[in-house]
């Protein structure tokens, strides 16, 4: 069961097809087509194997216009372009980003309604959303490795690939860093805090690659 709206479903029907072609990655992958427990309110399209975006940022404004929908450039850059997508009564944050680093799995091709995107898969997903708690720690992130792990998530292997992505992982790091999160404020549940706490000694006494 898919959690996108109907905004973020039209906007990827009407962006696929590109030349070259992006793939879905983050929130918008674990809930569309992979785990569906939350909602995000981006999308987030990676060219991966890319230094910059090129013209790939107007092709997608054009489109989107065509439709009939209001586009924004909120933010930016050679390799990153972010759109406020409006169709008057929802709003959608597109983050276009040129991505170099080398993927660990093959995107794979998925459905969405007549036509196909490709999608990240859940391992590449777990990968990259371990690299991404030792660069900001939010709570979404642990939600999604929990979730992950929950549903047959390899994190053994996910950990011995991730400095593949980020050169400087390290388990304890990362450790130190979910312990410093405040759950309790946050008002993460009781499932969520014992899985944090689980993870960090999990991170303190594994075999560093």
């Amino acid at each position: 069961m898919s959690r996108l709206t109907a905004l973020q479903c039209r906007a990827l029907e009407l962006l696929a097809g590109m030349d070259p072609p992006w793939t879905l990655t983050g929130g918008g992958a674990l809930v569309g087509f992979h785990l569906a427990h939350r909602t995000t309110r981006d999308l987030d399209l990676f060219w991966h194997g890319m230094h910059t975006l090129d013209r790939s940022p107007d092709e997608v404004v054009r489109r989107l216009a065509a439709a009939g929908l209001a586009v924004e450039v909120e933010r930016s850059a050679p390799a990153f372009r972010r759109l406020r997508v409006s169709d008057g009564s929802e709003v959608l944050l597109v983050d276009l980003v040129a991505d170099p680093v080398p993927v660990i799995e093959t995107p794979r091709l998925q459905r969405i309604g007549n036509t196909e995107i490709q999608v990240d898969t859940a391992h590449e997903l777990l990968v990259n959303k371990l690299t991404t708690l030792l660069s900001r720690s939010e709570l979404r992130d642990l939600i999604d490795v929990h979730a992950l792990v929950s549903r047959g998530g390899d994190l053994e292997r996910a950990l011995v690939e991730a400095p593949l992505k980020d050169g400087g992982f390290s388990g304890p790091t990362v450790a130190w860093l979910l312990g410093q999160l405040p759950l309790e404020r946050l008002s993460a549940t009781a499932e969520l805090v014992v899985f944090r706490d689980w993870l960090v000694r999990h991170l303190l006494a594994g075999k560093q690659p």
